[in-house]
C-alpha cells in the first residue's frame, strides 16, 4: 500500500537516499530541509522545515495532513555529527547537538503521535547509530545523544502499544555521505593534552566514513522492509560486520576486557 512518509533531513545523506528510494517504490514522500530551495529538482517533496523549531514542525505536520490527510511513517533521520574531548566540549556545542539529535525528534514525535492515533495507525522509525550503543573516546557526546534516541524508543513503545503505532530504531555505522562536512569539530586549542590522540582519531574517523562506509542505499533498502513487516522489531543494525559485532562482544565481554580491546582499536 501506498505510505506517506515524512523523513526529516531529506536533502542530503540518508535522509535523501531514503527519500529517492522510497518515492521510486511508489510511496508519498514529504522530506524537511532548512533551504528547499537549494535542491529544485529533488525526486520527492522537500518542505522548508528547522527541527529545532518547534513552529516549524507544526506547521510542517499540519502542511502534510492538509495535503493527505495523515502521516503513515515518521523516519526521524535529521541528526549532526559531534567529535572531541568531553573536557573541553563547549556546552553550546552539546546543546545544540542535542536539540538536533534528541529534543528534535521528541517534538516530531509528539507533534504526529495524535494523527497517528487517530488513524489508529503509524510507524516511527528513529535513525540512531552504532555509536549509540558504545561510548567512543572523543565521540562521547556524540554517542549519548544517540543512545539517549535508542532508550526513547524503548520507552515510547511500551506506552503507545494500544493504540497500533510501531515505533524502531535503525543503526546505521559509517556511511559513505557528506557527514564530515556537517560535523561539529572541536579544534580549539592544538597545545590540549588531547590534541594528539584525538587529531589521530579525527583522521581514523574520517577515513572510515569517506573510504570503508556503506552505500545508503544499503540502509533506504532496509527502511523500506521495515515499513513492509507486520510487526517489526525494536532494533535494526545496518553497517560493517566488524562495527555491527562491537555491539555483541560488548554484551558478551567482561567491561574491562572490551574497554581494552577497544582503546587498543582506536590506538589509546
Amino acid at each position: 500500500m501506498k505510505k506517506v512518509i515524512i523523513i526529516t533531513g531529506a536533502s542530503s545523506g540518508i535522509g535523501k537516499s531514503i527519500g529517492n528510494y522510497l518515492t521510486e517504490k511508489g510511496h508519498i514522500v514529504y522530506g524537511t530541509s532548512r533551504k528547499p530551495e537549494k535542491y529544485p529538482k529533488s525526486e520527492f517533496t522537500l518542505v522548508k522545515s528547522d527541527i529545532n523549531k518547534k513552529s516549524d514542525i507544526l506547521d510542517l505536520v499540519n502542511y502534510v495532513t492538509t495535503n493527505e490527510g495523515k502521516i503513515d511513517v515518521l523516519i526521524n533521520n535529521a541528526g549532526i555529527g559531534y567529535t572531541g574531548p568531553v573536557e573541553e566540549s563547549r556546552i553550546e556545542d552539546i546543546e545544540s547537538l542535542f536539540s538536533t539529535n534528541f529534543f528534535g525528534p521528541i517534538e516530531m514525535i509528539k507533534n504526529t503521535l495524535p494523527i497517528m492515533r487517530k488513524n489508529n495507525s503509524g510507524l516511527i522509525i528513529n535513525i540512531t547509530s552504532i555509536a549509540g550503543y558504545i561510548g567512543l573516546p572523543f565521540r562521547g557526546i556524540f554517542c549519548a545523544s544517540k543512545s539517549a534516541l535508542e532508550i526513547l524508543t524503548e520507552s515510547l513503545r511500551s506506552e503507545i502499544k494500544d493504540y497500533g503505532i510501531k515505533v524502531v530504531n535503525v543503526a546505521p555505522g559509517d556511511v559513505k555521505t557528506d557527514v564530515v562536512s556537517r560535523r561539529i569539530d572541536s579544534f580549539n586549542d592544538k597545545n590540549s593534552i588531547y590534541f594528539k590522540k584525538y587529531y589521530k582519531t579525527w583522521k581514523s574517523m574520517n577515513e572510515d566514513v569517506e573510504i570503508e562506509g556503506i552505500d545508503p542505499l544499503k540502509v533506504s533498502k532496509l527502511i523500506l522492509r521495515i515499513i513492509n513487516k507486520n510487526n517489526p522489531k525494536i532494533h535494526y543494525v545496518v553497517g560493517k560486520p566488524l562495527q555491527k559485532f562491537s555491539i555483541i562482544l560488548k554484551k558478551v565481554l567482561p567491561d574491562l576486557v572490551f574497554e581494552k580491546i577497544l582503546n587498543k582499536f582506536n590506538k589509546l
